[in-house]
């Protein structure tokens, strides 16, 4: 026969995969909040859930702080239990969080609460994300996460830099605070993050300068020597990402602009790009069939 010896805390898989579901609480926050089946659950405790063999489970305050994008974390509240799953963590973090769920229901509401699951960097307004937020007093985004390094130490994080593109030639601009009313729907910008590259596109940019403002972005990677290191993402106005948002002080909600609005500005800025003075047509107010003067009689 074959003895093995497990030191508590650094338990190998084979000895955990016996006990399902296997959740070790750290420092022993979590059995201290832990009931029987029947007693009464009240107030709203959260957890923080990381591993992929095995869930370690560790109670952090009920507050937007906590969260972050490496983990999963779990909001059990009287009627409801939360999942919320960061965007860096990966599948296996989630499907054990989503055992502790299980147990929670079983063992803290005898089976009887719904769940709800949200997913990190996905504004989509549906019932669960709202409710979520609401129990934090409303949708703010997490600061992102500081990236390591490939020799395990911390990255210096560089300034960010911000450039409008005049055919092919980056014009810094020079800012502390990036705002997004300084990008204009007839420019294309490049914003330099350190570890990731934007490339940000205006509606009403010509398609010359479009090919142009890619151009121009390969050049600046490639001068820089970060061909290989970090990522570089182009994207249009009204479909920018998450991660590009993060960087600006405030980013106003996406307004649903009507195709006959949008076409109005490209032409627009065709015709001034050529050199002629655009001006706004003004609206023909409607004529009154009847004058509202004198005495009006009816039959």
């Amino acid at each position: 026969a074959i003895q093995c010896r497990e030191t508590q805390g650094e338990e190998s898989d084979k000895f955990l995969s016996y006990f399902k579901p296997c959740i070790i609480p750290v420092q022993g926050s979590f059995s201290s909040h832990w009931r029987r089946s029947g007693d009464e659950c009240d107030g709203t405790t959260m957890f923080r859930c990381e591993g992929e063999h095995v869930a370690r489970l560790r109670e952090v305050p009920f507050s937007r702080s906590s969260l972050d994008h490496k983990a999963a974390f779990i909001v059990d509240t009287p009627s409801k239990i939360f999942l919320f799953s960061g965007c860096n963590s990966c599948i296996q973090t989630r499907a054990m969080a989503l055992d502790v769920i299980k147990h929670l229901r079983e063992n803290r509401h005898c089976g009887r609460c719904e769940i709800g699951i949200i997913e990190d960097g996905k504004l989509a307004s549906d019932s669960d994300a709202g409710e979520f937020w609401n129990l934090f007093g409303g949708y703010a985004p997490i600061p992102r996460d500081v990236p390591d390094a490939a020799n395990g130490g911390p990255m210096t994080t560089s300034p960010k830099k911000l450039f409008w593109i005049n055919k092919r030639i980056l014009v810094p601009m020079e800012t502390h605070v990036l705002e997004r009313e300084m990008l204009k729907s007839d420019r294309s910008y490049i914003l330099d993050c350190g570890t990731e590259i934007f490339l940000w596109i205006g509606m009403t940019t010509l398609v010359s300068e479009k090919k142009t403002s890619a151009t121009a972005l390969e050049e600046y990677v490639h001068l820089q020597g970060r061909s290989s290191i970090g990522r570089t993402v182009i994207m249009t106005e009204g479909h920018e990402i998450v991660d590009f948002k993060l960087h600006f002080q405030h980013w106003p909600k996406n307004v649903v602009q009507k195709l006959y609005e949008a076409g109005r500005q490209k032409v627009a800025a065709i015709f001034k790009h050529q050199g002629y003075d655009v001006a706004e047509i003004p609206d023909d107010k409607p004529r009154q069939l009847i004058s509202s003067n004198g005495c009006l009689k009816v039959f």
